[in-house]
């Protein structure tokens, strides 16, 4: 059985939460507050983090933040009372992977929650069936350790999110495909809504600030103008 943490500061919500989750076979432990919440996952271990927005203390948008600073990757669905397309765009760049407004149907939590399950069943398979993935991605100066999730420049470790390096590994798992920002969000972000493409502008941008000797003139992330991105095919 799967084991959920749930984040919510309202009880009766996270009572409901916790009940229709045994329904599809997933317990769940309930905190009432973003500290707490990462002090109790340290502690234990999750498939999967309900993490509320607005948390008493530290924020949803903070904790999610925290986890993805992480060398574990767990999946994070954000619950919130506020619909604003600001803080869904957050939430999604900061690196939840899927977003839930309140108030929300039971049917829709549960089939939202499957598809988070399924996505990291695909992955895990995916690594299983492809074990030569897990060696290194060297492309000219950079270094790319996919087990141990680090980057190294000319032998100099990069600190990246957990969100950059997924974009990174992507594309250099996969060079000279050209890829549009839809296909991206898609792929890395598994978020299926037009409209969120600036989020990829953003995580690009600041991914080749900090991979590219001069970011106006990349060599690894290039621009291919009206249709999208890819990952130079000359650095190996």
């Amino acid at each position: 059985m799967r084991k959920a943490l749930i984040i919510e500061d309202n009880p009766d919500i996270a009572r409901l939460v916790q009940m229709h989750l045994r329904d599809i076979q997933c317990e769940a432990d309930i905190v009432p507050d973003g500290e707490t919440g990462l002090q109790q996952y340290q502690q234990g271990h999750y498939d999967l983090v309900i993490l509320d927005l607005m948390l008493p203390g530290m924020d949803g948008l903070a904790v999610c933040q925290k986890l993805r600073t992480g060398s574990d990757y767990v999946p994070i669905l954000m619950l919130t009372a506020k619909a604003s397309e600001l803080d869904r765009v957050l939430g999604l760049e900061i690196g939840a992977d899927d977003y839930l407004t309140k108030p929300f149907s039971i049917p829709e939590l549960q089939a939202r929650i499957k598809a988070l399950f399924r996505r990291v069943e695909a992955l895990e398979q995916k690594s299983e069936a492809s074990p030569q993935q897990s060696k290194p991605l060297v492309c000219g100066e950079l270094n790319i350790d996919l087990e141990k999730r680090r980057v190294k420049i000319s032998g100099k470790e990069i600190s990246l999110t957990a969100k950059e390096f997924d974009l990174l590994a992507h594309f250099a798992s996969h060079p000279g495909r050209v890829y549009s920002r839809l296909q991206l969000l898609e792929q890395v972000w598994n978020y299926h809504h037009e409209g969120y493409e600036h989020t990829v502008n953003s995580h690009i941008n600041r991914l080749r600030a900090k991979i590219e000797q001069d970011p106006a003139k990349p060599r690894y992330i290039l621009t291919v103008w009206g249709v999208g991105y890819k990952f130079s095919e000359g650095q190996g």
